[in-house]
């Protein structure tokens, strides 16, 4: 027993002392219940609406601050004519639109009801529904109050943009495209080259006449155009098979997919250079991309809904802004004048990936 309680605490030590494995003990499901705890909520809190009162009377002024009011919205806009209610919805700024008709309060009056219009940006199906109900919430909660007073009945009228049948798979399929190619693109890469560095043979590269941006860009061209036939085959399934429509400019799509396979690819060659054998790239690519890309690129989760540190985090993660360019392209149809903030964003990340890798492929070779 004397020998085993030695072993034991041996062991003990062993553990302790490697720091890598406390943080997979400690640190791991620490960040998991902080991550999950704040982050997997379905809950909307202030969406920021836009309304459009044509009637301008007290009915819809009470009903206006009614949702203001509320915990789940937030009156961030007054548009002045129905022009600017796509505008507003393809831009993101809103996600729902109020429109009041002009003869609202004449048909309060003569009919004793009359219809509120709620124009819900729906490439976010659950999203979407949320926002409905809690809507049709205030609604209701409005009708009985005014039932007091009189029989005066508003009823809501709901239209879904971008999403008419609420298909989840309108939310699912760009998300799973951005995950696949990033995750995809960086555990081939950064495997691929920590192989040749456990085998000898990057040394080999590294002592050739080869500079180290020749070996990088070696390196990444053959997935670059294998994960570019990835991304045709894909749009191609998620078209005949879920009927997914690419309704804005399909040359631009490619050509931001394209932007992002690089940027991903950059992000594998960093991460080779860094890892000294395969596992540790493929570990450091699976915990450092897979856990943070789905919770915090708003794939499934609504960022607005998460603390402010976890949205400062999201900005240095590639996914959340290739996400609203996809969804922008695909679903809303725009254009570049609505994604050039996101693309300059992930051009800037494959810029700098793609030199701090040269960098340090130049002290290995030195």
């Amino acid at each position: 027993m004397h020998q085993l309680a030695s072993f034991i605490r041996k062991e003990f030590l062993h553990i302790f002392r490697d720091y890598r494995t406390l943080i997979i003990l400690f640190g791991i499901p620490a960040m998991q219940i902080i991550l999950f705890g704040y982050v997997v909520t379905m809950d909307i809190r202030e969406a920021k609406i836009a309304v459009l009162d044509s009637s301008h009377d007290d009915v819809t002024r009470r009903l206006i601050q009614k949702f203001d009011a509320s915990e789940n919205f937030s009156v961030s806009r007054e548009l002045q004519s129905t022009d600017q209610i796509h505008a507003e919805l393809k831009s993101g700024r809103v996600k729902m639109v109020l429109l009041f008709d002009a003869d609202f309060d004449a048909r309060l009056q003569r009919d004793k009801q009359a219809s509120i219009g709620l124009i819900i940006d729906a490439s976010e199906p659950n999203t979407a529904r949320l926002l409905a109900s809690f809507s049709k919430a205030i609604i209701a909660g409005f009708n009985e109050e005014l039932a007091a007073a009189s029989h005066i009945v508003i009823s809501p009228e709901v239209r879904m943009a971008y999403n008419p049948t609420l298909k989840s798979s309108y939310m699912f399929v760009p998300g799973l495209m951005t995950l696949i190619l990033l995750l995809t693109c960086t555990l081939m890469t950064s495997v691929t080259i920590t192989r040749e560095k456990e085998f000898g043979s990057l040394e080999v590269l590294l002592a050739s006449p080869l500079r180290p941006l020749h070996i990088i860009l070696g390196k990444v061209a053959p997935y670059l155009i294998i994960s570019f036939i990835d991304v045709l085959i894909i749009l191609g399934m998620a078209n005949i098979i879920f009927g997914l429509p690419v309704k804005g400019s399909l040359a631009l799509l490619l050509m931001e997919s394209t932007l992002y396979i690089a940027l991903s690819l950059s992000l594998g060659i960093l991460i080779s250079t860094i890892a000294d054998t395969m596992q540790q790239a493929i570990f450091m690519t699976l915990l450092g991309l897979l856990l943070p890309s789905v919770l915090l690129s708003g794939f499934i989760f609504p960022l607005e809904n998460t603390p402010k540190i976890f949205q400062i985090i999201s900005l240095a993660l590639p996914p959340r802004w290739f996400i609203i360019i996809i969804k922008n392209i695909m679903l809303k149809g725009t254009g570049m004048h609505f994604v050039w903030r996101e693309t300059l964003v992930l051009l800037g990340m494959t810029l700098f990936l793609i030199t701090l890798s040269a960098k340090k492929f130049k002290l290995r070779l030195e």
